[in-house]
């Protein structure tokens, strides 16, 4: 008897500690998971020892026929320094952008124009739908399968505007139709740098369709690395006489046949060795794609309501600064609560779950949604993963500003994030200084220029007479800055007897440095700024 419960309770002791192992092991799992994505949002290290800085202008001009694309060249020791290529399309009329996809996240900006924009997700489905009346009869190239598809069907597009950011994970194929009234001008930046892009650190351009330049494929890169990766290539083995250098051209007709199930004259013509049209293409009549007839007037009451959302959150914005102190306090209390939940509960899939109807675009240059506005200064919009959840997969954000005339933006410093900053209109005064106090940058910056701001370097703007706006993008989810002036600067946080022995001066001289200037980002031209000497 005694033997008996002996045996039974060994057993039930290697059930219990089983048990918990496997609850440890779980855990323990969970939380590699855990760290394991952490990890994988961080950046390429990248040797950032400038020297000098230059406002960058694009070096490689690449002709299409129904448009121009521009790249910024990736040898340029900043852009390294960031990690990032920028590429710019200039589309006409009727024009298509054919699919491609990159090999690391993307934001794109509208500068100019009206589009519409479609994203191919992989394992999404296809959400747009026509029946048979809708749409032209169909016909496959056998007889007998005549009629199997009653019409289109495609997943979401989008109508895209000026101001508008447009965000795409790596691997993602994308296409843009110019269906506006004027040029469409897109500006684009790949984050090659993005732990993402498992690849190397170069910008690789994989398109669907069409047969593009060499030298748009690999990213608008040099003559002589693109001599010199053609010597690799001949290394490796000739290409085939006429081959593009779209996907489908480098497979054999017979296994693209197999796979799409069509004869070889088809599989030939999806390889597109004969087409010179370039990367845009014009197409005859208006593109006829599935979109909602109502789209327009769905617009105006979304830009009502998104008006009426953002008076309400003006009216709850209102009050005392201590009360605006307290409620942005009860909110970071309450992400922190929500974050650490989630860390309890296991690692969190909601991206996952939502991936298919997450909002790839937000417009960021609208006056309505300013962050920050001063009447006589300008406006500041930011956008990051709270207003648009997918930046913080994509590890990216973005800024747009608007500096009226002779108005200042804070001296500030970016805490967390390279940022590009592209020129959208007007020019500006521009100083940039580094780590040993050293100004690598001071000069005009004007309309298409671009100029990079590493981490934690200090910058200022003055804009011109005629004002100045731009667009920077951020290499992080949630960019943050420091400011060196205003009312939320670094320098009123400190004490008056900290100003005054580090710098030797009186009390009186450190109020002044603390309190001279009330505003809180951009700065309103004062008197004294017309009578001293310029940035």
């Amino acid at each position: 008897m005694g033997h008996s419960s002996l045996i039974c309770l060994s057993l039930c002791l290697l059930f219990l500690f089983n048990g918990c192992f496997a609850q440890i092991e779980q855990v323990g799992s969970q939380r590699r998971e855990r760290r394991q994505e952490r990890q994988g949002r961080q950046r390429f290290q990248n040797d950032c020892q400038l020297q000098n800085l230059d406002a960058l202008e694009p070096q490689h001009r690449i002709q299409s026929e129904a448009g121009t694309t521009e790249f910024w060249d990736q040898n340029e020791e900043q852009l390294q320094c960031a990690g990032v290529a920028v590429v710019r399309h200039n589309i006409q009329q009727r024009g298509l952008l054919l699919p491609s996809f990159n090999n690391a996240p993307q934001l794109i900006y509208v500068v100019q124009g009206r589009a519409i924009h479609g994203a191919a997700v992989p394992g999404c489905p296809e959400t747009y739908q026509s029946s048979q009346s809708q749409s032209h009869q169909s016909q496959s190239y056998r007889g007998d399968q005549r009629g199997q598809q009653s019409g289109d069907q495609h997943q979401k597009v989008r109508q895209v505007r000026e101001g508008d950011v447009i965000a795409l994970p790596q691997g993602v194929a994308h296409w843009i139709y110019n269906n506006g009234q004027s040029q469409l001008v897109l500006v684009s930046l790949v984050d090659i740098g993005n732990r993402e892009n498992q690849l190397d650190q170069n910008f690789r351009k994989f398109f669907l369709a069409g047969n593009p330049q060499e030298e748009v494929v690999s990213g608008g890169q040099s003559q002589s690395e693109s001599e010199s990766r053609g010597r690799s290539q001949r290394q490796r083995g000739e290409r085939r006489g006429g081959q593009s250098n779209s996907l489908f051209g480098g497979f054999d007709e017979q296994f693209l046949a197999d796979a799409f199930n069509i004869d070889q004259r088809l599989a030939k013509q999806l390889q597109s060795e004969n087409d010179r049209r370039g990367i845009i293409v014009r197409v005859k009549e208006d593109l006829e794609i599935l979109r909602p007839q109502s789209q327009q007037g769905e617009e105006r009451e979304r830009e009502e309501s998104e008006e009426e959302e953002e008076e309400e959150r003006r009216r709850r914005r209102g009050g005392s600064e201590e009360e605006r102190r307290r409620r942005s306090e009860e909110e970071r209390r309450r992400r922190s609560e929500e974050e650490r939940r989630r860390g309890r509960e296991g690692r969190d899939n909601g991206l996952e779950e939502t991936f298919c109807t997450m909002r790839l675009k937000h417009n960021i240059a609208d006056p309505r949604r300013a962050d920050t506005y001063n009447p006589r200064g300008g406006r500041i919009n930011t956008l990051n993963s709270h207003n648009l959840p997918i930046l913080n997969y994509l590890q990216l954000s973005a800024e747009h500003g608007v500096l009226y005339k002779n108005a200042i933006r804070a001296p500030h410093w970016n805490i967390n994030a390279h940022s590009i900053m592209y020129v959208t209109r007007g020019n500006a005064r521009v100083q940039i200084v580094d780590h040993s106090g050293q100004q690598i940058f001071n000069d005009q910056v004007k309309e298409g220029q671009l100029v990079v701001v590493p981490q934690n370097y200090a910058v200022i703007k003055r804009a011109s007479n005629e004002g100045f706006e731009w667009i920077a993008f951020k290499t992080n989810g949630n960019a943050m800055t420091n400011q060196l002036a205003g009312r939320v600067s670094t320098l009123r946080a400190l004490p008056e007897e900290v100003l005054m022995n580090s710098f030797r001066i009186s009390r009186d001289e450190a109020r002044r440095v603390k309190f001279n200037r009330e505003e809180a980002t951009v700065f309103s031209p004062s008197s004294r700024s017309h009578q001293e000497r310029p940035l």
